[in-house]
Order: structure tokens, then sequence, then C-alpha cells
């Protein structure tokens, strides 16, 4: 009796399979709804203008590439982002604030400095190129103008004479002659020079409180206890009571000024 009900169970459920897979194969065959086609195609160019539309996207493309290194190199974002590390080395927190949350900081202050030089580029770089009014070369000219003009407020001149000189090129005789390749290498080491000066400003309060702390512990003979663990809170609470994030984004941003 219990085989004779076993084999019914199990044709019922062969036949249940079977017509589930008719009706979705059935429902299958003829869809309600079109589903798209999507399609590369590489076709001959017809004339010069097509191809030079071509080569300006693949120009396009390779400039987003590329993207995040203009961000980060050419802007004010690795001074930010080095401060900010510095200041969670100083107060010994580990991994508080998150890099996550140091990053997005360190990006949105970056939009906010650069946002003038931004509006600059599009007025007279973007806008004029988009209405047809410039060529390429002349909105990436005019474009250039003014992140050159930022770095060349940031970046020392021993800075700058150093790879003027490594390339071999001539002593320019004013800021337009001095080549872009030179130009932001110079930048970037300034910028990283500035942001470990500031960095050794930030740890000396703290290492007050850490040498202080280490030598209570020492004259009360708890040695075996860690004084990170001490010393920790009391630098958080100097860090709070001074406002220290206000004073540090503030002298940030002025800092570009």
């Amino acid at each position: 009796m219990i085989r004779k009900n076993f084999k019914k169970f199990l044709w019922v459920t062969v036949l249940m399979t079977i017509v589930v897979a008719l009706s979705f194969s059935i429902s299958s065959a003829q869809p309600k709804i079109p589903i798209p086609k999507i399609g590369l195609s590489i076709n001959e160019a017809k004339n010069p203008k097509e191809v030079a539309n071509s080569l300006e996207i693949l120009f396009l493309l390779t400039i987003l590439a590329v993207a995040p290194s203009i961000l980060i190199m050419m802007t004010c974002f690795t001074r930010i982002i080095i401060v900010l590390s510095f200041i969670r080395k100083a107060i010994a927190t580990q991994t508080t604030p998150p890099n996550q949350v140091l990053i997005g900081l360190a990006l949105f202050l970056t939009f906010f400095i650069m946002a003038p030089i931004g509006s600059e580029i599009n007025e007279k770089a973007i806008q004029p190129y988009m209405n047809e009014e410039i060529t390429a070369e002349k909105a990436l000219e005019n474009g250039m103008k003014p992140v050159r003009s930022f770095m060349f407020k940031q970046t020392r001149e021993k800075d700058l004479a150093l790879f003027i000189d490594i390339s071999g090129s001539d002593q320019p005789k004013k800021l337009e002659d001095v080549p872009s390749k030179a130009l932001i290498p110079a930048f970037i080491i300034s910028e990283l020079k500035t942001g470990f000066q500031i960095g050794y400003v930030l740890f000396i309060p703290f290492i007050v409180i850490d040498m202080v702390v280490a030598s209570t512990l020492m004259s009360m003979g708890m040695m075996m206890l860690p004084p990170v663990m001490i010393s920790m809170p009391f630098k958080i609470l100097l860090f709070i009571l001074v406002d220290g994030w206000n004073l540090i984004i503030k002298s940030l941003i002025m800092g570009f000024k």
C-alpha cells in the first residue's frame, strides 16, 4: 500500500513538473513585453568629421579614466587627506573616523575650495566649446589657465626649479612659459611638504599629553598599564574642548585663499 501511494506521488510530481515547464515555455515563447536588443557595431567613417568625432570621444573616455588622478594630484585633496590622517594618528583613535569618512570629508572640502575655479573653467572653456564658439584646443588651454594659476600659488619656487632643471628646458621668463609637466609634480611635492608640516604641528600638543600620562604612570609604579589607554580619553577631551574639527577645517580652507 505504501509503495502504491509513493508511486502515485512520484507520478503526480512528474506530471506537475511537466505542466509547469510547458506553461513556462509557452509563456516565454510569446512574451507580453518585448525585450530590447543591445548591440555594438563598428562602421567605416564616411568623412573626416566622423573620424574627428570618434577621436574626440576616445579622448574624453581617456580623460574620464584618469579623472581620479587629476582630482587627487591637481587639487587641494592631497593636503587635506594628509592632514586628516595625521590628526587621527595624533589622537590614536585607530580607525575612528573611518577611512570612508575622511575621504568623503576631504572630497567635499575639495569641491568647496575648487568651486570658484570650476565655475571659471565652465564659463571660459566648457560653455564656449559647447556653443561651438571656440575649438577643443582653445577650450583645453582656457580650462588649464585657472588650474595652473591655483597650482602656482601653492607651489614653492625651489620645487618648481628642481623639475625645470631636471627636464633640461630653458629657464622661463614668466609663469606662462613654465610647462605643465614641471608644474604638476612640483605642486604635488609642495602639497606633501605642507601637509607634513601641518601634521607635525598637530602632533605636538598630543605628544605632551602622552608624556605627562606616561610620567604619571611611571611615578605611580603602574608600568604594566599602557599609557595610550589613559591618554586617549584626555586627547579626545582636549580636541573637543578646543573645537578641533572647526579649527582644522578653517585652517585648511584659509590656507588656499
